[in-house]
């Protein structure tokens, strides 16, 4: 199948190949070559014209050595040609270094002819200008020379009785103006524009470009990216298909009288891949990409949002038909007159201009828009009306199958081992995000780098996944005799509960090794499927789970400790669930009166926000005193009655530290579930993780 030729067209403002040759650089270029031409000449003038004192050139003219001189304004200018005085000689008075006897000499009464005068008059000139600083005293040959003009109304005098060539040169009105006037407010003219410049980058764009859109332009063929490169999301890559499939073949749908979707929202939590599949649209399509964030369009300037809005869709129109992606969507697309004030103000402006230009009274032909949020409900409804964003398109974490789809794309270039199992790490990573699990691969890369292998082992893998929940292991955390056992026991007490429960997820390991932040130790349950529904009890048998490293401590050592807190919190936030969101309270009945925050950023087991009456709310403190009483009770008399096997899984978990679920099952004599691995392996060394909350683990603190 052939490419569609495209033209790739830059945004305005960029030089093109095809739009005539610029002069803008070889003017630049002449007046560069003009400006150092002169301050070569000015140097090299400057290393032929020597600087001499007023004084000497006095002398000097008194000695007849002044050939010509141009009296200027400020300076005066001539050649000296020492050639031209009278000879050296005692009977003449003249001196070694030029000077002859001056009118000055004859006015003090000092004899021309006079030994004592001229030794005098000898001893002075040589104490004005002395051998070693005079550039006269050696010079036979002519030179030019510059001194500044002292007030003197007899040099013209002195100069016809020498002489001396001399002219007067009248100031250049033009030189006076370009150097007095022309050239410091061009030096401050050129300062003004570098530091505007330079300010305007540092605050991401001109002055007079500040209204221009940041949008980055991603040509048809250069995004690289295809639904091929995009898994895990089959759903949401069947509903960008048909938008794709309108941008290649527009003509079918338009005989049909059919309008494909001005907008599709992507709506989902952070990490499963809303971007990548913009990306992946743009690049099925081979349509021109633009792609910005929703703050790109705010700035510390009144309007300056609106006119990034105009601007963006006019460059997109030029580039019809193409794709404008708008990641972090909330950023502008808040509900508007929910507060007041000057920023928010600006926002609503910016808004108003993109619900105009998404569907107001011109057409928007060509332009489809894309936009990825995880904050759906603070979005503006007039935003999510069809007409604009007709779609909305949810990405949700991925189920086991798209786990493991995930797993295979970005390992494809990675060398794995053959008894790697990606379908067993699917099955290990409930929760996980596509970014999630793309950080898994490369740590279990690094991980197999470390020990210098080859290959990606399934170790490997599994070590990733533990430090990627967990975190790293603190080596330096370790605990005494005493509270290795009380930490034992408590994760012993979990495992022991959920093994006898009848609707508890399997064990995955067991550990007493310090990682992350807080835990001491931790219990990993891991679902062999993905559950939707649980029921009542369930959820009992869970809150039971949770409490069972309390129950154990509390059976062993008859105390109890802070390291059941997590435990605690857990517990109570899924009783409190249950009473005030659930309905499966039986004082309350079927009542609702909790608000679930954001589900995309408030993690698998949101507090609820209780929003019901303070006897309501009493109620609920009571019924969920009641669930936590009796799940309590019975995670003791469970545990009271395999007290056997809490003290032989114990004293083997203080020896190797670490029991994965194989060995577990054979020490209590309970069978597998099926989907584990079937045969005990070697207790090996966890590497640093602390146990997510998607893992349903309950770590030390």
């Amino acid at each position: 199948m052939e490419t569609p030729n495209v033209p790739n067209k830059s945004q305005p403002g960029s030089r093109s190949s095809g739009s005539g040759p610029s002069w803008r650089l070889p003017i630049w270029y002449f007046v560069l070559m003009v400006v150092m031409l002169w301050a070569w000449q000015e140097i090299f003038n400057a290393a032929r014209v020597q600087t001499i004192a007023y004084s000497e050139f006095k002398a000097r003219v008194a000695a007849r050595q002044v050939a010509r001189v141009e009296i200027r304004q400020d300076e005066i200018l001539g050649e000296i040609a020492p050639a031209r005085g009278p000879s050296t000689n005692a009977a003449t008075g003249i001196k070694p270094n030029g000077l002859s006897n001056s009118p000055a000499r004859e006015a003090r009464g000092v004899g021309v002819n006079s030994p004592t005068s001229d030794q005098s008059f000898s001893r002075t000139v040589e104490r004005l200008f002395p051998r070693s600083q005079s550039s006269t005293s050696q010079v036979a040959e002519p030179f030019l020379f510059r001194t500044i003009r002292v007030e003197d109304p007899a040099l013209v005098e002195e100069l016809q009785a020498a002489g001396v060539e001399f002219a007067g040169v009248k100031p250049s009105v033009l030189a006076q103006f370009v150097l007095a006037w022309l050239l410091p407010i061009g030096v401050m003219i050129a300062l003004w524009m570098y530091l505007g410049r330079k300010l305007s980058n540092a605050a991401g764009g001109g002055l007079l470009s500040i209204g221009k859109s940041k949008a980055r332009l991603i040509a048809e063929n250069a995004t690289g990216v295809t639904f091929a490169d995009v898994a895990g999301c089959d759903e949401a890559k069947f509903e960008l298909q048909e938008i794709v499939d309108f941008l290649k073949n527009p003509n079918r749908y338009k005989s049909l009288g059919a309008r494909i979707p001005k907008g599709a929202l992507l709506i989902g939590p952070p990490g499963t891949g809303k971007t990548l599949l913009g990306r992946a649209v743009a690049g099925e399509a081979l349509v021109p990409f633009f792609s910005l964030s929703g703050s790109d369009f705010v700035e510390m300037f009144v309007g300056v949002g609106a006119a990034r809005v105009r601007d963006l869709f006019q460059q997109a129109k030029a580039q019809a038909p193409c794709i404008v992606f708008i990641d972090e969507l909330d950023a502008i697309g808040r509900q508007r007159g929910v507060h007041v004030g000057a920023v928010n103000d600006e926002r609503e402006q910016t808004l108003n201009q993109l619900l105009v230009e998404m569907d107001g009274f011109e057409a928007n032909v060509g332009v489809i828009v894309l936009a990825a949020t995880n904050r759906p409900e603070v979005l503006d409804r007039a935003l999510l009306r069809p007409g604009r964003f007709d779609r909305q398109i949810l990405v949700d974490s991925p189920d086991a199958s798209g786990r493991e789809a995930i797993l295979q794309v970005h390992s494809r270039n990675k060398p794995l081992a053959d008894d790697v199992d990606l379908r067993r790490i699917a099955q290990a990573t409930p929760g996980f995000s596509g970014a999630d699990l793309s950080n898994t691969i490369n740590e279990a890369a690094l991980l197999a780098a470390r020990r210098k292998a080859d290959r990606i082992s399934q170790r490997d893998l599994e070590d990733a996944i533990e430090k990627v929940i967990a975190g790293p292991e603190r080596k330096g955390r370790r605990l005494n005799d005493e509270g290795r056992r009380r930490v034992a026991c408590h994760e012993v007490g979990h495992a022991l509960v959920a093994v006898h429960s009848k609707t508890a997820d399997p064990i995955h390991k067991i550990s007493i090794v310090p990682r992350g932040r807080a835990a001491l130790g931790y219990t990993m349950q891991l679902p062999i499927e993905d559950q939707f529904l649980l029921t009542r009890t369930a959820l009992l048998e869970r809150i039971q789970g949770l409490l069972g490293g309390r129950a154990a401590e509390e059976i062993v050592f008859s105390e109890v400790t802070t390291g059941a807190e997590n435990d605690l919190e857990r517990a109570t936030t899924l009783a409190r669930q249950m009473v005030a969101m659930f309905g499966m309270s039986k004082r309350l009945g079927l009542v609702h009166c909790a608000q679930r925050p954001n589900a995309f950023l408030s993690g698998p087991s949101p507090s609820p926000e209780i929003d019901c009456s303070e006897e309501t709310a009493r109620e609920i403190d009571r019924e969920v005193k009641e669930i936590l009483d009796e799940a309590y009770a019975g995670a003791k008399k469970l545990l009271n009655t395999h007290r056997d096997e809490l003290d032989l899984v114990t004293a083997r978990l203080l020896k190797d530290e670490t029991l994965d679920a194989a060995t577990f099952h054979h020490l209590i004599g309970v069978p597998l579930p099926e989907g584990l691995p079937p045969r005990p392996r070697l207790p090996i060394p966890v590497p640093d993780i602390e146990v997510p909350a998607a893992c349903k683990g309950t770590p030390e603190r």
